[in-house]
């Protein structure tokens, strides 16, 4: 097996990719490796009119950057300083362009959180990480969701 250097980090910037992220950036600090925390924003161009001089795809990205370094400050400032954290914001669909950005930046893996979701739900929303398992190039470790504490007791004896 070839030593870890380069993991990407998938974000959306929810509280449970918050669960993918320590686990990869844990990951990193075993292997003394790069993180590349990854945001990507599915906008198109529909989503701008088209004037002359204006951009404002650059400038909605460079908004998202300003939100993913927030975030990252927010919740992992006990990090930032320890490992090698590299930001990225992309345009395109979440799962179509994790895969392009690991296949370029030849990254040694991914690591995930997913939803969980199942049933009705997974068909009608899909999974992004299951997308990216389908086509990484390189090995993808999913971090599921933790599991809610039962609230009922267990029989008793």
């Amino acid at each position: 097996m070839n030593k870890v250097k380069k993991i990407l980090a998938p974000t959306d910037l929810s509280d449970l990719s918050c669960i993918g992220l320590r686990y990869a950036m844990e990951t990193a600090g075993e292997a003394q490796a790069e993180v590349v925390v990854y945001l990507a924003v599915p906008i198109g161009e529909d989503w701008f009119p088209s004037s002359e001089g204006a951009n404002p795809e650059r400038d909605y990205v460079a908004r998202e950057k300003i939100l993913l370094d927030k975030f990252l400050r927010d919740k992992f400032a006990d990090e930032l300083g320890r490992l090698k954290i590299t930001q990225k914001v992309a345009v395109g669909a979440a799962s179509s362009s994790i895969v392009e950005f690991a296949e370029h930046e030849k990254v040694d893996m991914i690591v995930m959180s997913t939803h969980g979701r199942t049933g009705l739900a997974h068909i009608l929303i899909g999974s992004v990480t299951e997308k990216v398992v389908e086509r990484a190039p390189c090995p993808v470790l999913v971090v599921p969701r933790p599991r809610q504490a039962s609230t009922s007791k267990p029989p008793s004896a």
